[in-house]
């Protein structure tokens, strides 16, 4: 038991261990050099036949022999020191100080020359022996003294924060694989990021530059075309994911049944960009295609009004241009049924516009309160409902939009199993207000049309995210599945979905998203990517230091496998995540810390000899404004027949 007596009590045994130790080395010292001390007349005879008894013990048998028991004893002297332990004494400075003082002590024989005097020999000796005895006897006391429980020097809790990874290559039919590299304790080691079932929804995050085109979008791309999925890719900074789809396209066409058709939707270069109407009038069955359209369109040209939904003041416009859409869409069968024709209607004098819409019976309860309004004289209420939305629809009224909007050279089902296709959409980061609106539109329509059971397998991938509106989002992501869907959402931070969407609406995006990559992120992206992937058992040791003693403590704790702060300084091409698995096919380490691998010397030469997107049509400037002065011209011989056929009905009657 640790008491006081038992430790005096063993102190007062070591002590007198190292006193009979320091007695039988100067017993040593006597013994070999016994001239010297004689010619010192430090002698007497009851030392000398002191000497002569113990050496009939069978002390001094041997040169080695007294020097081996001095030092055994200092050593077990040693073995129970207790000092006061230091954070300054390290291992390899104990070991410096007992190899030379072992040194010193067994070398000092080789001083008992008779080249010299004895008084000399018997000097140097003594003086080197003892020198090693002292060094030999320094270094054992701060040996104990020294924090034998030594941390390790790993400031950042890196060691710790590893976790066995999927090595494993998993791949079939439908997944998008990446090679990677990550560390297990102190080794590196291959991994594999198996997205086996990208139906579940992808999401993609880092701030600008942190990889996510090069290491994530553009191989999924790729693997996707190898795998013969039908796509369409939003492309923000056109054609920096177009051109490259374009080409893989025509390098692995034979993955398809049926090759699909390459389509590019570009308002900055018409030379290059195809023409297509998302109001298609084949694809609108019924209203609710055309009030689904009329939010779409508005909501992303107005983004503060996507938390208000829901108000009188945004679901009156709202109303009004489905009643436009629903009107052309009836008219003649849809002959006019364009989104350049609804802003030219729309632009239409109510004294003539109303009486035609109201000709709709299916769009009567939609238009009875602004004919109200206008009966009753409120005009100021009327234009409260209605010059929102002709101001925000006025933005689009441009040569450029109206030819590319009025066309139909393809339309948005790309998984028709006959006839797929791959469609990209360009945005233009200076004009995106207005571009990302109309885009939002396309997306819309081709949502509706795609997620439809007995289709081709397909793929939706969306690069800046935010920049774009498409209302329901959640809601693909979660039906979208089982009709072979894949979804692929790109942004740089959730507080971007966020100030666009609204929380509420931006929280379920990215949370219904099975499989989640992740660069670079701060702030509250960085913790809630944090909080979604767990925490894992790391090991804390602790250490408590006082005067005699050092008490050390290891214990295992459940702490975050990814602190905010770790993914906050992840570098580029590093990223984190978690992926989802499926019922048939299971992977039990879904979470993963990983360098994503690119062999990007090869595919850097590879692009250095992609070709252009080709040239569509072989148009003049000319062109473009003669479309959109039709479109107008359109408009307006449409009204002067429906209100001259108006006039003459009621004159008809009035005559009856």
């Amino acid at each position: 038991m640790s008491t006081g007596e038992n430790e005096q009590d063993l102190r007062r045994m070591l002590d007198m261990t190292r006193f009979l130790g320091i007695i039988i080395l100067l017993l040593h010292f006597y013994y070999y050099c016994y001239a010297a001390f004689a010619s010192w007349r430090w002698r007497a005879d009851f030392t000398d036949q002191l000497i002569r008894s113990i050496e009939r013990t069978g002390l001094f048998k041997s040169f080695l022999h007294t020097k081996l028991i001095a030092l055994f004893l200092l050593i077990v002297s040693l073995l129970g020191a207790q000092g006061k332990k230091e954070e300054s004494i390290h291992a390899s400075s104990l070991l410096w100080l007992l190899g030379a003082g072992i040194f010193l002590y067994f070398a000092s024989g080789c001083l008992l020359t008779p080249h010299w005097s004895f008084d000399t020999t018997a000097v140097c000796y003594i003086s080197t022996c003892t020198c090693g005895y002292i060094l030999v006897l320094a270094g054992g006391t701060r040996a104990s003294r020294l924090i034998r429980a030594q941390f390790r020097k790993d400031v950042f809790n890196e060691r710790n924060e590893t976790f066995p990874q999927e090595e494993r290559l998993l791949a079939n039919e439908y997944s998008v694989n990446f090679n990677a590299l990550y560390r297990l304790q102190e080794k590196q080691r291959e991994s594999h990021i198996n997205i086996i079932n990208p139906f579940r929804g992808l999401l993609v995050t880092g701030s600008p530059g942190a990889g996510k085109s090069w290491f994530v979008i553009l191989p999924l791309i790729r693997q996707q075309i190898e795998k013969g999925f039908a796509m369409f890719i939003y492309d923000f900074k056109y054609d920096d994911l177009s051109k490259a789809a374009y080409n893989w396209l025509q390098q692995f066409s034979d993955a398809y049944a049926y090759p699909p058709a390459f389509y590019a939707i570009n308002f900055d270069d018409l030379l290059c960009s195809h023409r297509c109407n998302p109001l298609d009038p084949e694809s609108m069955h019924d209203i609710t295609d055309a009030t689904e359209s009329a939010r779409t369109i508005l909501l992303g040209l107005n983004r503060e009004w996507i938390k208000k939904q829901g108000d009188f003041f945004v679901e009156s416009p709202i109303n009004f241009v489905t009643a436009v859409i629903w009107f052309l869409r009836k008219y003649e069968d849809g002959r006019y049924c364009t989104l350049p024709h609804v802003i030219e209607l729309m632009q239409a004098e109510y004294d003539d516009l109303f009486p035609v819409l109201n000709t709709i019976p299916e769009i009567e309860v939609l238009v009875n309160p602004f004919i109200t309004a206008f009966r009753n004289d409120a005009m100021e209420q009327l234009e409260g409902q209605v010059a929102s939305a002709k101001i925000g629809m006025a933005r689009l009224a441009s040569p450029q939009l109206y030819w590319v909007l009025s066309g139909n050279d393809f339309t948005l089902d790309i998984n028709d199993p006959n006839k797929p296709k791959i469609i990209c959409v360009g945005n233009n980061p200076e004009k995106q207000a207005t571009y990302g609106a109309v885009l939002s539109l396309y997306i819309s329509r081709l949502i509706k049309i795609v997620n439809k059971k007995g289709k081709q397998k397909c793929s939706l991938v969306f690069d800046e995210f935010p920049t774009i509106f498409f209302n329901h989002m959640d809601g693909l992501i979660a039906t979208a599945r089982s009709n072979q869907v894949a979804t692929t959402l790109a942004m740089q931070d959730f507080s971007q979905l966020r100030k666009d969407y609204g929380k509420e609406q931006a929280d379920v995006i990215t949370n219904i998203c099975g499989n989640i990559i992740s660069g670079q992120v701060t702030g509250d992206t960085a913790k809630t990517i944090s909080e979604r992937f767990g925490k894992i058992v790391q090991q804390k040791d602790s250490i408590s230091i006082n005067r005699t003693d050092t008490s050390t403590s290891k214990s295992w704790q459940l702490e975050y496998a990814l602190p905010a702060s770790k993914i906050a300084s992840l570098s580029s091409g590093e990223f984190v995540g978690m992926v989802a698995d499926d019922p048939h096919e299971k992977i039990k380490l879904k979470m993963f810390h990983s360098e994503f691998v690119q062999d990007t010397g090869a595919i850097n030469k590879q692009m250095k000899y992609f070709k252009p997107i080709p040239k569509v049509y072989d148009i003049s400037q000319q062109d473009v404004l003669d479309n959109y002065f039709q479109i107008k011209l359109d408009i307006k011989n449409m009204l002067e027949n429906e209100v001259n056929r108006l006039v003459e009905q009621i004159t008809a009657q009035g005559r009856m």
